[in-house]
């Protein structure tokens, strides 16, 4: 089904032939010369375009008028305004009316083309989120977090605490695969924002360059191959939850940017020269102590208190064994649906595997452990040989260091207590360590520049990524 697209223009021939442009690129194209017509269409008959592509002064009002209108009633998508006779204080207001783009007549239609094609991805994304929602608000609530244990009580009753007070901003720390993720879902779908969205981003996931674009967005042309206006995250977020993952991997002149943009509650996109007022919540997450990189100055101080106007800790999986018992029957039922099995039975000998284990990568090692487990399962019990527990097996690494057995070869767990950054930064530690530091050599080894591992270096914080 093709999306709709409105046009709102008075002048018969330039309506008629945008009518056409847009048609045979596959639009759904509705076009109302008036203004009272367009609201009779947005307002009376519930038309619901991804875009709008508007005249600003119509014969019987202005169309910032009509935006207003629409967003005060909830609705959505996106709208490009166009104008012979803009000022200013129409566009310093269709921007807090959180308008696409403003362009000025006359407009090539290969320009206005692209800019729509643009403005309908980012709407599409916004109705994705929007549907998304009243699934996500049932699905994550405080007792998602599942474990019987004092532990696991403790955050549950601290996540239905949190929900219920407006805290501007907050850190989540915990070990790798404690459900730092999971817990910012419980927050932001059991809050007061939950009709807002939840957008998330891992800061480890992009060199700094990229993350800055993505998180602060930017104007056409602010830098090369930047053609079109892009909301960066923080705007997107807007109404919603900014969900800071790995944010101790942030370099630190984009924090200073970022706490700028938190104090402010505004942002400015590359290349651009007015605020946009944001009104976002914050939540950050590490697995590494905040606190120790505070005090080692790889992370600004200024911007950890801001953040920690509320601080959650994970605990382990190790010191809540016990919930154990909770999460493997909900994991066994999970993939049972997913996979057609019919796994109900896990015997006393895996139990008493599972209890044994340490389990490195917390929740998410076990979770990958009961997945692989029920879906080699050929039987109703749950099979302990796909358990595949590091000390269940005969000359197994042990999780999670990896164990080098010589100069040609690194051995990595393939059990789930290692996810795919920590493999890379394990390879990397080894590497360096047989080329003794050298970049030059170690890249060789790896088949890659030495411009692209001395970023994986500084990603994974191995210290110095210098010639040695």
């Amino acid at each position: 089904m093709a999306d709709a697209l409105l046009i709102i223009e008075d002048e018969i021939f330039l309506g008629r032939e945008m009518c056409r442009f847009f048609e045979k690129e596959g639009w759904e194209v509705h076009w109302a010369e008036r203004f009272a017509d367009a609201e009779e269409l947005l307002l009376r008959q519930d038309l619901s375009p991804l875009v709008t592509l508007a005249d600003l002064n119509l014969p019987d009002g202005n169309s910032l008028d009509l935006l207003e209108k629409v967003r005060a009633k909830g609705g959505t998508g996106e709208w490009i305004f166009l104008t012979a006779f803009g000022s200013v204080p129409d566009s310093v207001r269709a921007l807090r009316l959180g308008a696409y783009d403003f362009l000025e007549k006359p407009c090539e239609m290969e320009r206005l083309e692209m800019v729509v094609r643009s403005a309908g991805r980012g709407a599409r994304a916004q109705r994705r989120v929007a549907e998304d929602t009243s699934n996500q608000h049932r699905r994550y609530r405080p007792e998602t977090y599942l474990g019987e244990s004092p532990a696991a009580a403790n955050v549950r009753s601290m996540l239905d605490r949190l929900s219920q007070v407006p805290y501007s901003a907050l850190v989540i720390s915990g070990e790798t695969g404690t459900g730092k993720g999971l817990a910012a879902r419980i927050l932001h779908y059991s809050g007061a924002q939950a009709g807002g969205p939840m957008v998330e981003i891992n800061c480890a996931a992009l060199p700094r360059e990229l993350l800055e674009s993505e998180l602060f967005g930017y104007e056409p042309g602010a830098f090369t191959g930047a053609a079109v206006r892009h909301r960066g995250l923080v705007e997107q977020a807007s109404g919603g939850t900014l969900f800071l993952d790995e944010i101790s991997e942030m370099e630190l002149e984009l924090q200073a940017k970022l706490l700028k943009v938190i104090e402010d509650h505004s942002l400015r996109r590359l290349g651009g020269d007015r605020p946009i007022a944001v009104d976002v919540r914050f939540i950050a997450a590490s697995n590494r102590d905040l606190d120790a990189q505070v005090a080692q100055g790889a992370f600004r101080a200024d911007l950890f208190h801001r953040l920690s106007v509320f601080r959650l800790a994970l605990p382990s999986l190790r010191e809540r064994k016990t919930d154990l018992h909770e999460l493997v029957p909900h994991f066994v039922a999970e993939f049972n649906a997913q996979a057609g099995k019919r796994v109900h039975y896990i015997s006393p000998a895996v139990w008493a595997a599972l209890e044994s284990y340490d389990w490195p990568g917390n929740v998410r090692e076990l979770r990958n452990v009961i997945e692989r487990a029920v879906l080699f399962s050929e039987t109703e019990e749950l099979p302990r040989e796909w358990l595949q527990l590091p000390g269940n097996l005969n000359n197994a690494c042990p999780a999670p260091s990896g164990c080098p057995v010589d100069d040609q070869h690194i051995i990595l767990p393939m059990d789930g207590s290692m996810d795919l950054e920590a493999m890379e930064r394990q390879i990397l530690q080894q590497v360096l360590s047989l080329t003794e530091g050298n970049v030059t050599k170690a890249a060789r080894v790896l088949g890659i520049t030495r411009e692209t591992l001395r970023y994986r270096v500084r990603k994974h914080g191995l210290g110095d990524d210098g010639e040695s």
